[in-house]
């Protein structure tokens, strides 16, 4: 449809799609930049795929770092990401955006209730030179969400099996005291802190209000954008985008039955959320096997990306891994709900467990990053049946550090044995049947590790040798915090399936968002932020909030350039 054949319902300076962290930013700045804005979110609920993450940003050189005592430079940032990258770190909007991250902590923290913090350590995720062990990744600040008063609801909870006690967040730092309360004063105090909060906000809200996290941040967002009265319309979809002249203009929605056409005097910004659940561009761009599960919201159905594609712009395909892959358990609930379990670190980098696909062998050092694992996984799977691949433990193991769904402590296990989410058996010859791997061989790999885990040596994955495997494993552990031996029966197993936290294929765009064609011009009016344009780091997971972070900065550089202060970018 063209420009001259619509009579638009609405008209606007801006208009964002998507409520992500990256389309709550674009229009959080356009507002602050004086642009009369207008974001319109497909679902009843703001947050997307950010809602449920952890929330953090990968912008290095930070203020905010050094002030925290944990300095990082862009310098070291570069020197590492050209480790990684190699020739592709040359792309200019990498440049733009370690050129500009700063600056848009700095402007967010000045000009809105958006505000991050680092931890003290939270590595980068490659072993390269320039990595980081702390610094570089930041945390938002907890946010009371009584602030937000009625639109509370309208923040996406996180994953029901990442909550407790009717809906109460549980960070990394509270599992320790909640496990063990009467562990020391401050274990008691903190979970009795815990526990009183919760009770009280079940009186008058569905779940807890203290947020954390993802969750945080996605409240922030919405407080500010509610601070400058910025209009969010739910429940509306994107149709079509509208063109005049090669230039897009506008765009037509469907809500309730009925359809909207909305005029965008300045700009429109894509950031739906990528590629998600859309079967179209998971079949055209996603291996064999990886299809079946994904961490997106069932809202996420690659909108997006497939508007900008018929307005001409190109997906970018040369890039080393179209998604950011997560292993996840799979179980099916007594009600019906199929719980999909990221398992992220709590339980692959801790000692005592090993990862081994069909073969019966190890296949991965089981403590390096989730998609580090999952490709690890894809790679051992060209040659022998590796998805799903299995996750095997002793009892102690279950004790001490749970697995997937159980979590630490859990005694009885019937559930998740009769559901078939747990396989068990009272020697390695009696689990290996059940998982379809050999017997002899599963043995003979533990027997392996074992040898590994009495030396404190992983001499066939270097397992325990990272910084990001040594934070995650168990520091009381000796002499290597991710070996330990797997002892006595029964054994327990559990399967892991690839599962897409993000996408990394999405448009491909410039150094200020703007939408490309396949021969490299801007189409005029058109940009694309978040998971719905490629990822600057081309397929690859450099460390912690490395989605979330050029989302945030993209978004700013799209809506300064929509609103004329080009001059303020650095980078163009």
């Amino acid at each position: 449809m063209t420009g001259r054949q619509t009579e638009w319902d609405v008209e606007t300076d801006l208009l964002v799609i998507g409520a992500g962290a990256a389309g709550m930013t674009a229009a959080l700045v356009g507002a602050l930049e004086g642009l009369k804005v207008i974001l319109c979110e497909k679902s009843d609920m703001v947050g997307g795929t950010t809602a449920t993450s952890a929330g953090t940003v990968w912008i290095p050189g930070s203020r905010q770092s050094e002030a925290a005592g944990v300095p990082d430079s862009v310098e070291a940032a570069r020197t590492y990401l050209a480790a990684i990258l190699g020739d592709d770190a040359c792309d200019a909007r990498l440049a733009a955006f370690l050129a500009t991250g700063p600056a848009v902590l700095d402007y967010l923290q000045q000009k809105s209730s958006v505000a991050f913090v680092p931890p003290p350590v939270h590595p980068d995720y490659h072993a390269q030179p320039g990595a980081a062990l702390g610094g570089r990744a930041l945390g938002a600040v907890p946010f009371d969400g009584r602030k937000l008063g009625d639109d509370f609801a309208r923040v996406r909870p996180p994953r029901r099996e990442f909550m407790v006690l009717g809906g109460m967040m549980v960070g990394k730092t509270d599992i320790p005291s909640l496990l063990h309360p009467f562990r020391s004063w401050a274990n008691f105090s903190n979970t009795a802190r815990l526990l009183v909060r919760q009770a009280l906000d079940r009186i008058k809200h569905p779940r807890g209000t203290w947020l954390i996290m993802g969750n945080a941040l996605v409240a922030r967002l919405l407080y500010s954008l509610k601070q400058y009265a910025v209009e969010i319309r739910y429940q509306t979809q994107l149709s079509q985008l509208i063109a005049d002249d090669g230039r897009i203009i506008g765009a037509v929605f469907t809500t309730n039955d009925s359809e909207i056409s909305i005029r965008a005097r300045r700009g429109i910004v894509l950031a739906a959320g990528g590629i998600g659940w859309s079967s179209e561009l998971r079949s055209r761009l996603f291996p064999d096997d990886t299809r079946r599960y994904s961490m997106s919201p069932d809202s996420n159905t690659g909108d997006g990306i497939l508007a900008g594609e018929r307005a001409h712009g190109e997906i970018a395909q040369d890039i080393r891994s179209p998604a950011l892959w997560m292993p996840s358990s799979v179980m099916q609930q007594e009600d019906g709900h199929l719980s999909v379990f990221p398992h992220i670190m709590l339980d692959r980098a801790k000692p005592g467990l090993v990862a081994v696909n069909r073969s019966g062998v190890r296949f991965v050092n089981e403590a390096n990053s989730y998609h580090d694992f999952v490709e690890g996984m894809l790679r051992a799977h060209q040659t022998v049946p590796s998805i799903p691949a299995f996750l095997i433990c002793d009892r102690s193991f279950l004790r001490d550090y749970g697995l997937g769904l159980i979590h630490p402590g859990t005694r009885d296990l019937t559930r998740f044995i009769r559901s078939g989410y747990l396989f068990t058996g009272d020697s390695i010859a009696a689990l290996a049947p059940q998982i379809g791997v050999d017997g002899g061989a599963l043995a003979g790999t533990i027997e392996r590790y074992n040898r590994f885990a009495e030396t404190g040596i992983d001499e066939d994955f270097g397992r325990g040798t990272s910084d990001l495997n040594r934070f995650n494993g168990d520091a009381t552990n000796k002499p290597n915090p991710c070996l330990r031996k797997i002892g006595p029966a029964p054994y327990f197993a559990v399967a892991v399936w690839p599962s897409d936290l993000a996408s990394s294929a999405g448009l491909r765009t410039d150094a200020n968002g703007r939408v490309l064609t396949s021969t490299g011009q801007s189409i005029p009016g058109l940009y694309a932020a978040g998971a719905d344009a490629a990822s600057i780091f081309r397929g690859t997971y450099p460390g912690p909030g490395t989605m979330i972070g050029p989302a945030m900065v993209f978004a700013w550089r799209a809506a300064m350039d929509i609103s004329g202060k080009s001059n303020e970018l650095g980078v163009t």
